[in-house]
């Protein structure tokens, strides 16, 4: 791997470990009765490329996995990664 290639590894690691700490503390302080973080944060690190992250925890917390409207905007940004990533991988080149 390129240092590139490490660097953006090591940024969506990053990004993912914030995601998951993000909905970790968010589902503590709903237990709480705590201030909540809004979830315009929440989505924003999933469209960074938390989202794996973010999957992670609302399993494991059993956090918003029955709010079909997050869900929806977390299904949507999953897609628009999925198209992105496909579409990269269409773009670059083989190596023939």
């Amino acid at each position: 791997m390129t240092p590139l290639s490490w660097t953006i590894v090591a940024g969506l690691g990053l990004i993912n470990l914030i995601a998951f700490t993000a909905h970790a503390r968010d589902k503590r302080a709903a237990i709480r009765g705590a201030e909540r973080t809004p979830e315009s944060r929440l989505h924003l690190w999933e469209l960074l490329g938390g989202w794996p992250g973010a999957l992670l925890a609302m399993t494991l917390f059993r956090h918003k996995i029955r709010k079909f409207s997050y869900l929806f905007v977390l299904g949507v940004i999953i897609l628009a990664w999925a198209v992105g990533i496909s579409g990269l991988a269409g773009w670059m080149p083989t190596g023939e």
